[in-house]
């Protein structure tokens, strides 16, 4: 079969915004039977100019200042999990590192004319995007040791030993942090949201577990009378500003590829109280001191999330008929439980919280996901434009 070769052409004012060179490689890449051309992405970067090296040294300065450390303390054996420990070295150090240097080469993706995401990240979300790979990083290393505590347990190393592995740590360890300070979008921090929640509430479940928490309800783990309730209340906190990045970052590609109209502005809008209402919940825990501003914030919230299922038809440009349905019908779900709360007794008030948190996260969730959509979608219809 004789193969046959195509031409691309690109309009000019395409090639401006997104700064294109001759020598830029692209890529065209098969999506739901649709033909899309991709820019080539900065993550083979960490294969390249000698960016490999940054785990390696880094790696190799933590190590030897570790075993150094453990000299002058005239320690012959390492334990692997307890107070002074391995396990914490890997940690605490690892956390520290793998963090710096991600901040490090976010801060260097932005002088990059291919990283677009960076580029378009305002500075007061920088900490947010940092500390959230930050509070991930930690809680798969804790996590990880944890593992490694329980299949050796009693476990101890001689210097050299407990040395080696963690630098065969840190190396990992601040490698993955630079390859997702290179690659890190809109689809990464959307995971790193889900994961950030998610990871929070289950924690706090499991710490009260002795406390039967759910005989009270889901905000119980937010109260002083949980064992956890700081962390519970920082969980809320934290993905509310993490939210409020990538709700900001999405508006600024949006309105490269759409004119900035009002229905946009509202969304916007009602978007940011979403996540700032979010926050003030944990702010503002179940306790007696602060019941009333709680219960009050809570009822707000599912205002906000009710307007927004509502109002999806107007204000989301390009919305389709599937997502439409899909939002009725998780607006329908939501009036269901609260029926079989409040009227019929059905559900508890725990399980009631449960259902209808799930239910309204994740429709933000595929809400933001198709946002991030129609960036694509407003710069195809710029090239339709330009024909």
């Amino acid at each position: 079969m004789r193969e046959k070769d195509f031409q691309l052409n690109i309009p000019a004012e395409i090639g401006e915004q997104l700064q294109l060179k001759p020598e830029t490689p692209v890529k065209l890449v098969v999506k739901r039977n649709r033909l899309v051309v991709q820019l080539e992405e900065p993550r083979q970067q960490l294969f390249q100019n000698k960016v490999l090296l940054w785990p390696v040294l880094t790696a190799l300065f933590v190590s030897l200042s570790f075993y150094l450390y453990s000299l002058q303390q005239r320690l012959r054996t390492i334990k692997l999990v307890g107070d002074y420990s391995l396990a914490t070295a890997i940690i605490v150090l690892g956390v520290v590192m793998g963090t710096a240097l991600f901040a490090g080469f976010f801060i260097h993706g932005r002088h990059d004319p291919e990283n677009h995401f960076s580029q378009n990240v305002y500075w007061r979300n920088f900490p947010v995007i940092v500390l959230s790979f930050a509070l991930i990083l930690g809680l798969v290393l804790t996590g990880s040791m944890w593992l490694l505590g329980m299949l050796f347990k009693g476990a101890r190393f001689d210097l050299i030993t407990a040395s080696i592995i963690l630098f065969a740590f840190s190396v990992v360890t601040n490698a993955v942090m630079i390859y997702f300070a290179l690659v890190v979008d809109a689809g990464v921090l959307s995971t790193v949201l889900i994961l950030v929640i998610i990871s929070g509430v289950i924690i706090a479940m499991a710490v009260n577990n002795q406390k039967y928490w759910w005989q009270h309800n889901l905000s119980f783990l937010g109260t002083s009378g949980a064992s956890s309730g700081w962390q519970f209340n920082a969980t809320l906190i934290f993905s509310a500003l993490l939210m409020i990045a990538l709700i900001d970052y999405l508006f600024v590609r949006l309105q490269e590829s759409l004119l900035q109209s009002r229905r946009l502005l509202i969304l916007r809008g009602l978007l940011t109280l979403t996540a700032l209402d979010l926050g003030l919940v944990g702010v503002f825990p179940n306790n007696i001191s602060s019941h009333a501003l709680h219960d009050q914030v809570s009822v707000f919230l599912v205002y906000l999330i009710i307007a927004l299922i509502v109002g999806v038809r107007w204000l989301l440009p390009q919305v389709t008929r599937d997502f439409l349905y899909l939002s009725y019908g998780i607006g329908a779900a939501l009036v269901v439980a609260a029926v079989l709360f409040q009227v019929i007794g059905y559900f508890s008030l725990t399980a009631f919280e449960m259902v209808a948190f799930v239910l309204a996260f994740g429709w933000l969730l595929m809400l933001l996901d198709r946002i991030e959509a129609l960036i694509d979608v407003g710069t195809e219809g710029l090239i339709t434009r330009q024909k």
